[in-house]
């Protein structure tokens, strides 16, 4: 039995879409009587039509993905987009490198493996862009014998 027809009317008075109406298996040949909208709200009370509610898009996936995330998996190289400096800007790594460097002279000069004026030689040098990493700080301190404690 094509109920098409009765399905655009239930669906116009409701005001959803067709795909939304459901109509009781049983009791179709009520359904296909159907004339006015009165006897569509009296067949929705008695439960022979229903709206099936609107299906979303499922977010399981999403949050699985999420969870991978933040444990740092799916991180890889193939998954990055940009230049380094897109991901972690210039400026930044620059600022983490000289805190990094200004601590580690701090460092060495409370425990006095350097004096004073070496630190503010080193100081200015870091400042200046001269070291990579603390390491190369530490090889140039080795390098140029500004410190007798420190040794390889």
């Amino acid at each position: 039995m094509n109920l098409k027809i009765q399905r655009k009317l239930i669906a116009r008075t409701l005001g959803v879409g067709v795909d939304r109406v459901w109509i009781d298996p049983e009791r179709i040949d009520e359904v296909s009587l159907l004339a006015q909208r009165s006897e569509i709200h009296k067949l929705i009370h008695d439960g022979v039509i229903r709206i099936k509610p609107v299906r979303g898009t499922s977010r399981v996936r999403a949050r699985l993905l999420h969870e991978k995330k933040k444990k740092g998996l799916r991180r890889g190289m193939g998954k990055r987009k940009g230049k380094k400096t897109a991901r972690i800007p210039r400026k930044l790594q620059w600022m983490i490198r000289v805190r990094a460097l200004r601590k580690h002279l701090r460092e060495l000069k409370e425990k006095q493996i350097i004096s004073k004026r070496v630190y503010r030689d080193l100081y200015i040098k870091v400042s200046s862009g001269v070291f990579h990493s603390v390491r190369h700080l530490d090889n140039y301190i080795i390098e140029h014998n500004l410190s007798d404690k420190l040794r390889r």
